[in-house]
């Protein structure tokens, strides 16, 4: 593959999209699974999906749309899809997890119907699902790293806010902690990042991305820090390693990502069962 990246375009394009993404998702993944919120990434996830097939759907009947990356307007309802559930939250306040299948079925609704009433997408349906490695254009790439930046941005700039919000979100409230602007702003990019990575991994498996590199990572750091290093650190691993070998097989990246994220989080399992990691709890870096 090495040599073929000199020469296809798309291969470079899809190197360039693993190598961000798998330094944007755990990134992102561990603030997230600190939260507790893993399965908002699903329905985020279903619903960027809907977005998509509204896109290639309409694309059949308006000239506008048939030009237009599908990715855009996916995205678009992947951020309205987190003001969503940011609100369905508010709305089940004992019951916040309800806001999750709510979401995850109105993606898929949506999706089937669109699905459906397409005559036959431009690309085709296992892409969607699984990632392509051929699907990232050179649209797709700066797109994605615009997000990356964007993400860095927001957690070099709220790392101690976020952070405090994560690890303990009702003293941060009481602290005066701006928490409901720093969720919404958190969920934009949660939605932003779970958009963007579709094109590798694909909507069914975009949510492993985010949290499997953070399971490996938990099993052994006693830091955040520590736990957002070794988590890119995997997912990179997981990213690169899973195109690399999906380009030799002729088989979606998407699965073997996660396969190979799957399988650093079973040899780190093994390593702490052999007493060559300890578990280790977390600790709040509040200062």
């Amino acid at each position: 593959m090495i040599t073929d990246l000199f020469t296809y375009s798309f291969l470079r394009y899809a190197f360039i999209a693993a190598v961000v993404i798998g330094f944007t998702a755990p990134l992102i993944g561990s603030f997230v699974v600190v939260r507790r919120m893993s399965l908002i990434a699903d329905a985020l996830s279903h619903m960027t999906l809907a977005g998509i097939s509204f896109s290639l759907f309409l694309g059949q009947y308006i000239l506008l749309f048939s030009d237009l990356n599908p990715l855009y307007l996916g995205t678009l309802v992947s951020v309205l899809a987190a003001l969503g559930l940011n609100w369905l939250r508010g709305k089940y306040v004992h019951f916040q997890e309800l806001s999750i299948p709510i979401m995850m079925s109105a993606g898929m609704g949506l999706s089937a119907i669109f699905i459906s009433l397409s005559r036959g997408f431009s690309i085709d349906l296992s892409t969607l699902l699984f990632g392509s490695i051929s699907a990232v254009s050179l649209s797709d790439i700066w797109m994605i790293l615009a997000v990356a930046g964007f993400t860095l941005l927001v957690i070099i700039v709220f790392y101690k806010q976020l952070l405090f919000l994560s690890f303990d979100e009702e003293q941060a409230k009481v602290s005066g902690l701006p928490s409901t602007m720093l969720h919404v702003l958190f969920m934009f990019v949660v939605a932003l990042v779970i958009a963007v990575s579709m094109r590798i991994v694909g909507t069914l498996l975009v949510s492993s991305l985010i949290t499997l590199p953070v399971a490996a990572a938990l099993r052994f750091t006693s830091s955040f820090k520590q736990t957002i290093l070794w988590s890119i650190v995997f997912g990179e691993v997981a990213t690169i390693g899973g195109l690399i070998l999906a380009y030799e097989l002729d088989v979606a990246p998407g699965g073997v990502i996660v396969l190979l994220a799957v399988m650093i989080l079973a040899v780190v399992m093994l390593a702490e069962r052999l007493g060559l990691a300890r578990k280790k709890e977390v600790r709040y870096e509040g200062n």
